[in-house]
């Protein structure tokens, strides 16, 4: 029997739950017995934010009168026994709304006026005016109260053609897009223009984020909608009406918002909605299965798409037959196999990717600490053997053997003072690579460019000007991986110097893959160059609209940058880590020496007190590595099978 999609969303949560505990518990081991350092406790800190925290977003994308809010209620929200989002013959949602969950906040729906855009600030802007809102308290226990206040976004007003025109809703030279206008001479349009619901749903609880989108005309006005949201959603779910096929519109809005930015082939699911309207009494059942399937095979090949990833559902049909419990009914509807798909496709890529991910993170850590034990360890048998070379010697000998030490203690801490020019040297190149990637080099880029696009009038030549943007944005990736490369060197360097001047077992941690963000760049670009065509030419001879467009593109640059710098900042901190414990082992051992030393200066029975001591604490070391196998086996197990069976393409 297929699992809704809610129940394979409780145990995806459950998992993630599992593992972050798994974390923590490893995290307060590995304090308990002084394995964690500060650059390993920051990658435990980090992975187990990642698990807890991790979000996944599906984004409903649609025209208008396809059913798009009725199937989000029919997957997520049936359970409140009617209706929340509203659905309905005609427009309904008229705006953007983003449904999630933020314990910091109280439930609500707040609305950001359609009036924002005559301000050239970026949505994630408005984001941090929480005044600018208008909020409406929401009651999670009430759904008639719930689905109430959200008929909200289905608000319009009225306004005068030249308002509409500055609003981005009316274009004099496209008058077949323009909205119909009254004998006063007004036209309607949204009254909001983005809502966002805070509500504790156990889904939302979990970490689902849902976006619901208006029709073309809005969406396209929204260039932060499609550069942004829809683009980083993991899941991107497209409506069609059985009853109209692919039309115009939806084709306008597949090409150009959807299509080509996906990096895996879960990103994009169609759905053929509405297929009741082709329940036919005068059919019988084989003559309608055979025209579903011909209308899922028209839509695929209109797409571009596999036939398979064309689902045939009655988002209405599927959400009475859920409240009603009628089991036939939903089976009929279709819902429980776009269930079964979106469930497998997203929720099996997230875990996967969050499974190597974390898999990698704890090899890494497994790594590390596992020198450390070995140092401890190999500390530990040259103080024995030191210590058993004592025996029957004289309280001369002993003397010398601890003024020995102590010449031993003053090179290594002169030596230390080379290991810090050194690091000074590698932290001005640090420093260089965290400038090619910190914010200010992005503003510069994004300065010039919307210095470009503040021409009046159609802006020609922009691809060649968006090109050479990226272009200069990949040259400080390009720079920025040749400086890491200069560190890695400086490091190998360094590392292996001090393993034959000390005895360390350092090694240079792999450099960070600050390439992979070109990737990033690249999907960004060619999602990016659909406003640069003719269909858009209109639309960028507007300063506001163009000044949208490079707002919204720096929003999401600025998180690619920030991903590639953290990458980098990790990267040194397991170095810098790694080193820091080394030396910092050797500091410790100098003094268990000098202090066995004097023990046996004290007491006739010290030294073979001491051999006893350093034997128990080899033993424990033992005790130690084989529970770190234990603890950490379970995340890279479960992360290298995963891994085999993982896309080429995943990244976390």
């Amino acid at each position: 029997m297929a699992t809704s999609f809610n129940e394979q969303f409780g145990q995806y949560g459950a998992w993630r739950r599992e593992f972050a505990l798994r974390l923590k518990l490893l995290s307060a081991w590995m304090k308990e017995h002084a394995l964690l350092d500060a650059a390993v406790q920051d990658r435990l800190r980090r992975l187990e934010d990642q698990m807890r925290s991790d979000k996944v977003s599906v984004a409903f994308v649609a025209e208008f009168s396809r059913g798009k809010s009725e199937l989000i209620n029919a997957l997520f929200f049936a359970t409140y026994g009617r209706r929340i989002m509203p659905a309905g013959a005609g427009r309904t949602t008229m705006c953007p709304t983003e449904l999630g969950f933020d314990p910091a906040l109280p439930a609500s729906l707040r609305l950001l006026p359609i009036t924002s855009r005559l301000d050239t600030r970026s949505l994630m802007d408005w984001r941090l005016a929480p005044e600018e809102w208008t909020e409406v308290a929401l009651d999670v226990h009430d759904p008639a109260q719930l689905a109430g206040a959200l008929t909200k976004v289905t608000e319009v007003r009225r306004v005068p053609i030249d308002e509409a025109r500055a609003l981005g809703f009316w274009h004099d030279d496209l008058p077949d897009d323009n909205p119909i206008a009254d004998a006063a001479g007004q036209v309607e349009v949204p009254r909001w223009r983005h809502a966002l619901v805070n509500i504790a749903h156990p889904l939302l609880q979990q970490g689902l984020v849902i976006l619901d989108t208006p029709g073309l005309n809005a969406v396209g006005a929204e260039p932060e909608l499609t550069i942004n949201l829809i683009a980083q959603a993991h899941a991107v779910v497209f409506i069609l009406a059985a009853d109209a096929g692919v039309t115009r519109s939806d084709m306008a809005v597949w090409r150009e918002h959807l299509s080509g930015e996906a990096t895996h082939d879960n990103a994009r699911v169609v759905v053929l909605n509405k297929i009741d309207t082709l329940w036919d009494a005068l059919s019988t059942p084989e003559q309608i299965a055979r025209e579903i399937d011909r209308q899922r095979a028209a839509s695929a090949a209109i797409l571009g798409l596999p036939a398979e990833r064309v689902m045939a559902v009655s988002a209405q049909k599927g959400l009475l037959a859920k409240i009603s419990a009628d089991d036939a009914l939903l089976q009929a509807s279709g819902l429980p196999a776009l269930e079964q798909l979106l469930g497998q496709g997203i929720l099996g890529e997230r875990q996967n990717i969050l499974r190597a991910t974390v898999s990698r993170g704890i090899a890494e850590l497994r790594l590390e600490t596992g020198r450390v034990i070995q140092m401890r360890r190999r500390e530990l048998s040259e103080q024995k053997i030191e210590l058993q070379g004592l025996g029957g010697k004289n309280t001369a000998v002993i003397k010398n053997m601890r003024q020995r030490i102590e010449q031993e203690k003053l090179e290594f801490d002169i030596g230390n003072a080379k290991i810090h020019a050194v690091r000074s040297v590698q932290h001005k190149l640090l420093g260089e690579v965290f400038g090619l990637l910190g914010s200010r080099a992005l503003k510069a880029e994004m300065m010039a460019l919307a210095t470009a696009l503040q021409r009046p009038g159609l802006k020609l030549g922009m691809k060649g000007i968006y090109a050479e943007t990226f272009t200069r944005l990949r040259g400080n990736l390009d720079r920025a991986r040749a400086h890491s490369l200069e560190i890695q060197s400086m490091l190998a360097a360094t590392f292996r110097q001090l393993n034959a001047e000390y005895g360390f077992s350092l090694q240079a941690p792999a450099e960070p893959d600050v390439m992979r963000f070109d990737k990033e760049l690249q999907q960004i670009e060619q999602g990016h160059l659909r406003y640069l065509g003719l269909g858009h030419a209109l639309r960028m001879a507007q300063p506001e609209f163009a000044d949208r467009l490079v707002r919204a593109l720096a929003t999401r640059l600025r998180a690619v940058y920030e991903a590639a710098f953290a990458e980098v900042e990790l990267w040194s901190k397991t170095a810098a880590g790694q080193l820091e414990a080394q030396l910092q082992e050797r500091r410790t051992s100098f003094g268990r020496r000098i202090e066995a030393i004097d023990r046996i200066q004290q007491a006739a029975g010290g030294l073979d007190e001491r051999v006893a001591e350093i034997e128990s604490q080899e033993a424990v070391l033992g005790q130690l590595e084989t529970r770190l196998q234990l603890l950490t086996s379970y995340f890279v197990s479960t992360g290298v099978a995963l891994q085999d069976q993982a896309a080429p393409e995943a990244s976390p």
